[in-house]
């Protein structure tokens, strides 16, 4: 059988929290889980015999064990932080092409379209590439403030 790689030592105060919070049942599932995995790691439980009595994945047991051991048990709990991606446009050159897309539209257009405005983040070199999606989502978000501030009227095309 081989040696656990991070073996669970928690002190009786930690013990004790983490049964209150078991207990209580207040907390949300997945950190639930986790103290149940820290308690049945403490107790010295294999990694194993944890998969198959909380019916959890191998890898949650190994992070869970490796999070407790290197970070702390509150550590453990918590899922990590997910920073997700960069935005394409600054807040400046958002609030650039929101000024474009209020102005009047390039010559052969009635009014702006999400594509060519697109267009225009490339051109300015904002951006190496941009869907209309971008677009969408960036005027959907600046929408109701644009509203407030009287830039927009229900009804415009802008």
């Amino acid at each position: 059988m081989p040696a656990i790689k991070y073996k669970v030592n928690l002190i009786e105060d930690e013990k004790l929290y983490l049964q209150t919070m078991v207990s209580k049942g207040k907390s949300a599932a997945r950190s639930q889980t986790r103290v149940r995995i820290l308690l049945k790691a403490a107790e010295g439980m294999p990694g194993k015999y944890i998969i198959a009595a909380l019916d959890v994945s191998p890898s949650m047991v190994a992070e869970t064990r490796q999070r407790c051991v290197e970070e702390g048990s509150e550590a453990a709990l918590k899922d990590r932080s997910c920073p997700g991606h960069a935005p394409k446009l600054t807040d400046k050159q958002a609030a650039h092409l929101i000024a474009i897309a209020c102005s009047a539209a390039p010559p052969g257009h009635n009014h702006w379209r999400l594509r060519l405005l697109a267009d225009k983040v490339v051109e300015l070199a904002y951006a190496p590439s941009c869907s209309y999606e971008t677009i969408r989502q960036l005027l959907k978000k600046h929408a109701k403030t644009l509203a407030k501030t009287g830039m927009v009227h229900s009804g415009s095309q802008c």
